[in-house]
């Protein structure tokens, strides 16, 4: 009887573990610093222009233009940025570079 009260402890405790573990996984990718330094990425991009102006303009940009994406999957423009008419580019990961 010990072993059997034992044993339905220990197969508890083991199963609580599993309830407490909770999901880290992301529908995009995490940033990495070190990858991105090197922005713009190349890849398959997701988003639409829309999107893409919706980033730049959440990230302080207006007056933006048409954006062409182009083989590498990078979105490029035209934007406002302080004052400067800047050219920008969006890559799959959402990051933003001027050039």
């Amino acid at each position: 009887m010990k072993k059997l009260v034992l044993a339905s402890l220990v197969a508890a405790a083991t199963a609580s573990g599993a309830f407490a573990q909770t999901s880290t996984t992301s529908p995009t990718p995490a940033p990495k610093a070190d990858a991105d330094k090197n922005a713009p990425l190349p890849g398959a991009n997701s988003f639409t222009e829309g999107q893409a102006k919706s980033r730049l303009e959440a990230n302080g940009y207006s007056q933006i233009g048409t954006l062409a994406k182009d083989d590498n999957g990078v979105w490029k423009g035209s934007a406002t940025h302080g004052g400067a008419q800047v050219t920008v580019s969006v890559d799959y990961r959402g990051n933003i570079t001027r050039h």
